[in-house]
């Protein structure tokens, strides 16, 4: 089946791929978008991936991805990942998006304060904005359920991302839904809501949750429809905003990337299709627009 026009596959969902085989794939199987991660497009230089990626055809949706201020992740990486941002989305078809998603990063060893450590995570992304507005480029804050809140993002709900989020303009600084990691979250609704008032829903993504959850708990997502995830109120809260843009499909879990990534990309269609679509009432973002969030 051909997939919907809406829907982006993450390049995490087919993580054993190299970049030109994620390309290729992807285009077969009827995609029309793409989310990259920055570790696939560095193994062939900026430049190669972009030439590659306007071959494609393909729209570019986000670049994976950047942020760690309280751990290792440095500005001047951080930077870099803007640059190469704006240059891949230029390189995409157009409808591609500029968006750079920005994961904070968990508390620093033998800290225990996680106020403290988002207040350091708001700093780095005002060190950074400068930059992003130079590029043109949108640093979307990704909040993580909090069971990733000591090791790798001590932001865990939308509410917090949008505070983060606040002091700049939306198009410098927006929020990624994720719905693994907003779905548990009684404020979620209202988040949303907030979110598209604020025209900062920078991409949606989707996967599913389902326990139990595995021994190593990065790798716990599914496909939409695989798990407990509703995906009719979370979309449709999202829909409800104006979000127009392409949907991200992002899925971490062992036994999938062992799959044939053909098979992949085809049981994520199908499942986009049953879970998903039927709640988008939105045409594909037109040719040559970035989308709306209000």
């Amino acid at each position: 089946m051909r997939a919907h026009p809406r829907l982006s596959i993450n390049q995490a969902t087919i993580k054993h791929t190299d970049l030109r085989t994620a390309l290729d794939l992807t285009v077969a199987a009827g995609y029309e978008a793409i989310g990259l991660w920055r570790e696939p497009v560095a193994e062939v230089g900026l430049a190669t991936a972009c030439a590659m990626l306007e071959d494609s055809g393909l729209r570019v949706t986000t670049s994976c991805r950047a942020g760690f201020f309280t751990g290792t992740g440095s500005l001047d990486d951080n930077r870099r990942a803007i640059d190469e941002t704006a240059e891949l989305a230029a390189a995409g078809a157009p409808g591609s998006t500029p968006t750079l998603v920005i994961v904070a990063g968990g508390l620093p060893p033998g800290s225990r304060d996680l106020a403290g450590t988002r207040e350091r995570v708001r700093d780095a992304i005002g060190d950074l904005v400068p930059h992003a507005r130079g590029a043109g480029v949108t640093l979307a804050i990704e909040p993580l359920h909090p069971l990733y809140a000591t090791d790798r993002c001590v932001v865990s709900t939308l509410s917090q991302a949008l505070d983060l989020a606040e002091p700049f303009a939306a198009n410098e600084v927006g929020v990624t839904v994720d719905t693994f990691h907003v779905f548990w979250d009684p404020g979620a609704i209202s988040a949303i809501e907030r979110a598209g008032r604020e025209g900062r829903i920078a991409t949606y993504q989707v996967c599913d949750w389902k326990t139990p959850l595995a021994a190593d708990v990065l790798l716990s997502r599914h496909y939409p429809g695989d798990g407990v995830i509703d995906f009719a109120v979370l979309t449709r809260a999202v829909e409800a905003t104006g979000y127009d843009r392409d949907i991200e499909v992002e899925i971490f879990h062992a036994d999938i990337w062992a799959r044939d990534p053909k098979v992949v990309l085809a049981e994520t269609a199908r499942a986009f299709q049953d879970v998903v679509a039927p709640h988008l009432r939105r045409a594909p973002v037109s040719a040559g627009r970035r989308g709306t969030t209000a």
